[in-house]
């Protein structure tokens, strides 16, 4: 899990500053700082430890090479610099320090943090344009709150890395072996890896722990600023240019081990293969999510043989979001829906599905009422297919209950891998369906688009300029969580038609609501609201398997600015967002609405009069 070196108690450090981890933020804001700096960029560093020091010297060197006249000051409350150093190390440093113009504050106690200055104690002001926390190693908060032991909030292990509970294991920065405990440096995460992995397999398969034994010391690689570094061990200390080659070296060889994965193996076809299987296998590996569907042409033709309903409380079958009941005074709507697991979390998986099911309810304005779960395990021991299901109900029922919805059973099987759906049943007074929006009505849709190019660049390990896609990857699941049950609750009142935005991506199922209507769409690309990443993958050619099948269906009725539109509008969106065509007056109304309850709600478009065709400008 890695450290943080944020102060959440420091008053004012939340909004004022930067944690110089994780990385993310911290690059992010320092590339916006020294894109336009002031004249004279003052940047204060809470923590004088290692990365204090090189941080200092290094915002120093980058500001000084972009012509400025800094101001660095280098705070701590120790009274002595980098007191786990030998005394050479310490003093190579502090003459470097003071050469590079960094002014060192020891003993300096921080009261508070505010937007253009950090105070100290006695009401001293340090002006600052940029401030950054560098306090050392910060645990995780949560780990706290795990029930296993630990010390100041970093887990207690035993020489075999294993916590409190033998099926938790712990090594590096979140972690220490009790009685034996080693500076938070990567060092020692890398050089437990390999006793980590092995453990992890020797548990499962009930074998004998092997014992991990950190070194005493290691060569500490200090960078001084510029292409010269200290290196330092056993007390020992040597500064100079290859030092800097050396660390350079040392740190691009770890680096690149995250810039090449290896590729998804490729499925290949037999050699007697059916008509067509060779050139569906030469497409892109096959996704989960809803990026598995079948294409949109594949369903119609299906569809076509499914015979009219014959009760006549069936007030609409095959067609719209779900299938309408007469229920006395009002209507029940049914819909199924299921999702092959594109990550090994099965609470993750449960958590989407459930959501990605009830997204049809609410797209018809209705109430959710009850669930039956069919759920497909991979072939595990009985302990763990019992554990697995376990967790799936747990999380599903969660949802549900959080929707409203009871979950009342299901049916298991076992299978070549985790897939899960549910079947779900809702109450209206009125449901709202694909017709009925008019020219003149505006489009709002309540959630990005890219979920299906972003599941699909991580299936592949995607690489693209510019981009972490571990955070890429994050950001989009914590989207496709966000429940669209309060955003339906507030378009419901307005909308003409609606629908949610799923397999056949945005094109798809807003030419399902115009042919429903009998009208055309006009969008504007510069409003269409894209996931973190979504674009970048877009044009290094990354896509869901699915995606070429749904453009297909719709590419002869869409005309859009560029080729890179026509993947984006038919990316199949797992647990995408709600569309709905809303009188064009109270669309910014329920907008602010919609992005007060959380949601990343924009206007899109008009409904336009014409055949339904859909153009983007």
């Amino acid at each position: 899990m890695g450290i943080t070196s944020d102060l959440p108690g420091l008053p004012g450090a939340a909004e004022h500053a930067v944690a110089a981890k994780p990385l993310g933020r911290y690059a992010e804001a320092w590339a916006a700082f020294v894109a336009d700096p002031p004249a004279r960029p003052r940047v204060v560093i809470l923590g004088a430890g290692l990365g204090g020091v090189e941080l200092a010297l290094a915002s120093m060197h980058r500001l000084q090479a972009l012509g400025s006249s800094p101001e660095v000051t280098l705070l701590d409350q120790a009274p002595v610099l980098l007191p786990a150093l030998g005394p050479a190390a310490r003093k190579q440093l502090a003459r470097r320090l003071a050469a590079a113009g960094v002014m060192v504050r020891l003993g300096a106690r921080v009261r508070s943090v505010r937007p253009a200055s950090v105070v100290l104690e006695g009401d001293e002001e340090i002006g600052s344009d940029f401030t950054l926390t560098a306090t050392g190693a910060q645990p995780q908060g949560w780990l706290a709150e795990t029930g296993l032991r630990h010390r100041n909030g970093f887990l207690l292990t035993d020489a075999t890395l294993q916590t409190s509970d033998p099926s938790i294991f712990a090594s590096g920065d979140c972690a220490e072996i009790e009685g034996d405990p080693r500076p938070k440096a990567g060092v020692f995460a890398v050089r437990a890896a390999p006793v980590l992995q092995a453990n992890l397999r020797a548990a499962l398969q009930g074998k004998r722990l092997k014992s991990f034994r950190p070194q005493s010391d290691y060569l500490k690689l200090i960078s001084l600023g510029e292409q010269a570094a200290v290196a330092e061990k056993w007390g020992l200390a040597l500064s100079g240019p290859r030092w800097w080659r050396l660390k350079d070296r040392i740190d691009r060889k770890f680096m690149d081990r995250f810039t090449a994965y290896p590729a998804m193996d490729t499925r290949s076809s037999p050699a007697e293969a059916t008509a067509g299987l060779a050139a569906l296998l030469d497409q892109r590996p096959l996704c989960g999510g809803c990026g598995a569907k079948l294409g949109p042409g594949v369903l119609s033709q299906a569809l076509e043989v499914v015979p009219p309903p014959l009760r006549s409380e069936v007030r609409s079958g095959p067609g719209d979001d779900a299938a309408v009941l007469a229920a006395g005074a009002g209507v029940q709507v049914i819909t199924t829906d299921h999702l092959r697991a594109f990550c090994n979390d099965p609470r993750l998986m449960a958590r989407l599905a459930a959501i990605h099911a009830l997204g049809d309810v609410w797209a018809m304005g209705a109430a959710p009422q009850v669930a039956l779960a069919q759920v497909t395990l991979p072939p595990l021991g009985p302990e763990l297919q019992a554990r697995m299901l376990a967790e799936v109900m747990e999380e599903a029922g969660a949802v549900f209950r959080a929707a409203g919805a009871d979950v009342v059973g299901g049916h298991s099987t076992e299978g070549a891998e985790l897939t899960i759906g549910f079947t779900v049943t809702g109450t209206a007074t009125q449901v709202i369906c694909k017709g009925g929006a008019r020219p003149g009505d505006a489009l709002i849709l309540t959630k990005p688009l890219g979920s299906g190019t972003i599941l699909a660049a991580e299936m592949e390990m995607a690489q693209a300029p510019g981009l972490m896609l571990g955070e890429v990857w994050a950001g989009c699941v914590a989207q496709m969580s966000v429940a669209q049950g309060p955003a339906a609750a507030i378009l419901a009142p307005a909308a003409r038609a609606m629908t949610d935005v799923t397999g056949f991506g945005l094109a798809g199922h807003l030419l399902e609501m115009l042919d429903a209507s009998g009208v055309a769409a006009r969008l504007r690309a510069d409003q269409i609201p894209l996931l973190p990443g979504a674009l970048e993958l877009s044009r290094a050619g990354q896509g869901s398997s699915l995606q070429p099948a749904n453009h297909v269906a719709v590419s002869w009725r869409m005309s859009t600015p560029q080729p890179l539109w026509d993947m984006l509008l038919t990316d199949p969106q797992t647990c995408g967002g709600l569309l709905a065509a809303v009188p064009g007056g109270k669309a910014a109304d329920l907008v602010a609405a919609l992005r007060a309850a959380g949601h990343r709600a924009t206007v899109i478009g008009e409904v336009v009069a014409g055949s339904p065709h859909l153009t983007v400008d």
